[in-house]
């Protein structure tokens, strides 16, 4: 059974820093027994990066859709698992206003980050909340997953222009304003003819981030992490994809001589 303490110690091991800026994508099945559970992970990580930026994915792709168009950014769940979940509802969390691909953030100057987002055209715009994890020279902590659930890859790709990513036809969302009112947007889905799950081939990247020391192994609780580097992520995914755009999708393998 872990206890907030044996956590807070599991994260100053991997050498994260109180006033980081990191983005965590997790599982808490693979953390294991943690006392009073998810949300005493949340209390670590929050405690933790109080005086950071603490950000995690509040995405909401798996529902929003031609049956469901109204994001409402107070009640719409995430669908990406429990952790998130109970950290965008704490005190001083902020999410952001895209409709499929929000983010939910804590700390400095969190409202400021979000800024924008109902803007974005594209899951991971340019310019945009995910983008920006490399401007901010933010961490991502994958705690208990791999780069299949590593969203930053995806807006490397949008800056690469990386073809095959996107639905031919934007789709049609409304997104609940602060102010009440409901704000028309057209958002791109991702898409790519040849499989329903573009992220899976991210873990073919694996390799080259622990080769370049882009990324190093960690541990919170039972879950093997892997914390990462935003911008030397961007810079390795960048010197890869520069080689043959769609390499991540075409090769079974990426060549090292292209890291």
């Amino acid at each position: 059974m872990f206890s907030k303490k044996m956590l807070t110690e599991d994260i100053e091991k991997m050498g994260l820093c109180p006033s980081d800026a990191v983005m965590i994508h997790s599982s808490m099945k693979a953390i294991g027994e943690v006392e009073n559970g998810a949300d005493t992970v949340v209390d670590t990580l929050m405690e933790y990066f109080k005086n950071g930026l603490l950000m995690m994915p509040a995405h909401t792709w798996a529902q929003m859709g031609k049956e469901h168009r109204i994001f409402e950014p107070q009640t719409e769940k995430s669908c990406v698992g429990i952790i998130p979940e109970i950290f965008r509802h704490r005190k001083g969390v902020v999410r952001s206003l895209h409709p499929t691909h929000s983010m939910a953030v804590f700390g400095n100057k969190a409202e400021e980050y979000i800024k924008g987002e109902e803007q974005c055209t594209t899951p991971c715009t340019p310019g945009g909340c995910w983008d920006r994890l490399k401007d901010v020279r933010a961490k991502i902590l994958l705690i208990g997953v791999t780069h299949a659930r590593n969203t930053f890859i995806h807006a490397v790709e949008e800056n690469f222009c990386v073809p095959e990513r996107f639905t031919k036809e934007p789709e049609q969302f409304f997104i609940r304003m602060p102010d009440g009112t409901l704000k028309e947007t057209f958002v791109y889905r991702h898409f790519n003819p040849n499989t329903a799950h573009i992220s899976e081939s991210y873990d073919k990247l694996t390799e080259a981030f622990y080769e370049t020391k882009a990324a190093r192994k960690g541990y919170l609780g039972n879950a093997e992490c892997i914390l990462c580097d935003a911008q030397a992520v961007y810079d390795v995914t960048g010197r890869i994809i520069s080689h043959e755009l769609n390499c991540l999708m075409d090769r079974d393998v990426i060549p090292k001589e292209w890291w």
